[in-house]
């Protein structure tokens, strides 16, 4: 355990942080889960908006998001061809 009372404060805040990360990206997996199996325009549209707030959040990368919405797009044009 921490020997100062900042790096106990620390530990504390971080430790909430990584479960309301943790949360929030099982979240995101679940609602890009539901958008592949689906790939509806109205599916796709929430998955991009899923993505879009997780990085805004910073839960993810705003690269990686930008990444996982091109593929998402790339993919949905695909399936309705």
């Amino acid at each position: 355990m921490a020997n100062h009372v900042s790096a106990a404060k620390r530990h504390i805040q971080s430790e909430k942080r990584r479960l309301r990360n943790r949360t929030a990206k099982s979240t995101l997996h679940t609602q890009l889960k539901k958008t592949r199996a689906d790939m509806g325009p109205e599916a796709v549209r929430l998955g991009q908006q899923a993505l879009a707030v997780a990085a805004r959040k910073g839960i993810i990368h705003k690269k990686t998001a930008a990444r996982r919405i091109s593929r998402l797009m790339k993919a949905s044009t695909q399936n309705r061809v």
